[in-house]
C-alpha cells in the first residue's frame, strides 16, 4: 500500500468493512478481558480529545499514564483532571514524542488532522497501538503515509483503529446487511447529506496558534482538510459502506458562502461520484449559520425499495419486506465508547487484523476526490488523484517546539 501505487481497485473496502462489523459485535458482546490494564496516553486534549479521555478512563481496561497537547495550559489541566503525574504532562510541538517515549502501550490521537501523519508514523515506530480520529490526513500524501504506517503496524502485530461511529451502530449494521442481502434490489442511487451550523472562523493573527483550538481549523484545508473532508466524510463513509467499494470518478461544484470567511475551505458543495458498476452517489452539504442545524443522513435507493439512515435520527428499510429499524441513540458518544471497547479487546487478544483501517482510508480519499472535483469543477478520477498526489502545505508560522 505504498505511495501512489494504490489504485482504486487495489484498495477496496467490502471485506474489511465486514470484518470491522464483526469486530464491533465481538467487543460489544464480551466484557473487557481480564488482565493488566493497558498503559495509555492521549495526544490532543481539546473538546473531543477530553471526551475520549473520559471514556478511556471510564472503560476500566486502561491506565492513563500520560497526556500531551500543544498548549501547556491544556496539558496541565488535563493532567490534573485525570491524575497524570506532572512529569508525564507534555506540551509543545514535540510533546507527542516525549509521550511516546514515556512507556505508553497505546496512544489515542485527537489533534487537528494535519498532525496525524507525523504522529502516526512516530507511534508505529515506537511500537505502540494506535487509536486515531478521522479524517486521518488533510491531503492525499498524508493519507497514503497513514495507510503505509498502518500496514507496518499490522505487520508488527500492533492494533490500529480509526474511529468512525456509524459503523458501530447496531441499526446501521443491520440496515447495510439487509441492503447487501438484496432486500431493496440492486442499488441505483445513494444520496448522502451533511449539514451543520459551521465553526468560528475569526481573522488570522500573527501566529497559526489562534486557529488550533475550538475547531477553528476545520475552516482551513491545510490544518483540518476543510468542511467536506472533516465533516462530510461521515455521510460519505456510509454511502461507500452501502456501495461496497470506492468510486471511479467524481464531478462537482463548491463555494464559500459563510459570512466573513478567513480560512480557505469551501463550505457549500455538491458532488456526484460514479462507480465502476454504474452506481451513482450524490453527496451535498452546507456549513452555514442558517438554523438548518445538524444533519448526517444517507438514503440508498434500490430497484425494489430504499433504506434511510441518519446519524442522529433513525434507520429503516422499505422494500420487499419492510423493516422498521430503530432510533439511533447518542451515536457521537456511544460509537466512540464501542470503538474504545473494540480497541481494548483487540489489544488484549493480540488481534492485529485492524479492519477499520481500509474503509476509513477509502472514505478519506473519497472526500478528497470530491474536494478536488469541486475545486476544479471538472471530472477527476480516483487514479488521477492518487497519481497526482497533490500536497497541501499547512501554514504553521509561529508555532513553538
Amino acid at each position: 500500500m505504498s505511495g501512489p501505487s494504490i489504485s482504486r481497485r487495489g484498495f477496496m473496502g467490502g471485506v474489511a468493512g465486514a470484518a470491522a462489523v464483526q469486530m464491533v459485535r465481538t467487543a460489544a458482546a464480551q466484557p473487557a478481558p481480564a488482565g493488566g490494564k493497558i498503559k495509555a496516553g492521549v495526544i490532543g486534549l481539546g473538546g473531543r480529545g477530553n471526551m475520549i479521555t473520559q471514556l478511556v478512563e471510564a472503560h476500566g481496561g486502561y491506565q492513563l499514564t500520560a497526556v500531551a497537547d500543544y498548549f501547556p495550559g491544556v496539558a496541565e489541566e488535563a493532567g490534573r483532571q485525570f491524575s497524570i503525574p506532572e512529569k508525564n504532562r507534555f506540551s509543545g510541538l514535540m510533546g507527542y514524542r516525549r509521550l511516546l517515549e514515556s512507556g505508553v502501550e497505546a496512544v489515542f490521537l485527537e489533534t487537528p488532522p494535519y498532525c496525524f501523519p507525523d504522529h502516526v508514523e512516530a507511534a508505529v515506530e515506537a511500537g505502540v497501538h494506535v487509536y486515531l480520529a478521522k479524517p486521518v490526513a488533510c491531503d492525499v500524501p498524508g493519507c497514503l503515509r497513514v495507510a503505509e504506517a498502518a500496514k507496518r503496524a499490522k505487520d508488527a502485530g500492533r492494533c490500529f483503529l480509526i474511529d468512525f461511529q456509524t459503523r458501530t451502530d447496531p441499526f446501521f449494521i443491520e440496515g447495510v446487511d439487509r441492503v447487501r442481502r438484496g432486500e431493496i434490489g440492486p442499488l441505483g442511487l445513494v444520496s448522502s447529506l451533511y449539514t451543520d451550523e459551521s465553526f468560528s472562523d475569526p481573522p488570522l493573527t500573527d501566529t497559526v496558534e489562534s486557529r488550533l483550538q475550538h475547531l477553528i481549523w476545520v475552516n482551513d484545508d491545510g490544518l483540518g482538510g476543510g468542511y467536506l473532508v472533516n465533516a462530510g466524510i461521515h455521510a460519505v463513509d456510509v454511502a461507500l459502506w452501502l456501495a461496497g467499494g470506492v468510486p471511479v470518478s467524481a464531478v462537482g461544484g463548491s463555494r464559500v458562502a459563510r459570512s466573513d470567511p478567513h480560512g480557505d475551505s469551501h463550505d457549500v458543495y455538491s458532488v456526484t461520484y460514479e462507480f465502476a458498476d454504474g452506481l451513482i452517489v450524490n453527496h451535498r452539504g452546507e456549513h452555514l449559520r442558517n438554523k438548518f442545524d445538524f444533519h448526517c443522513d444517507c438514503v440508498a435507493h434500490g430497484r425494489d425499495g430504499y433504506l434511510e439512515c441518519g446519524y442522529s435520527n433513525s434507520v429503516a428499510l422499505h422494500g420487499k419486506q419492510d423493516w422498521p429499524g430503530g432510533k439511533v441513540e447518542d451515536l457521537y458518544v456511544a460509537g466512540a465508547r464501542r470503538n474504545i471497547a473494540s480497541f481494548h479487546t483487540a489489544v488484549v487478544n493480540k488481534d492485529a487484523s485492524n479492519p477499520t483501517v481500509e474503509p476509513s482510508i477509502n472514505a478519506n480519499l473519497a472526500v478528497m476526490l470530491g474536494r478536488e472535483a469541486c475545486l476544479r469543477r471538472s471530472r477527476v478520477t480516483w487514479d488521477e488523484m492518487i497519481k497526482e498526489s497533490r500536497r497541501i502545505e499547512p501554514d504553521l508560522r509561529g508555532l513553538k517546539a
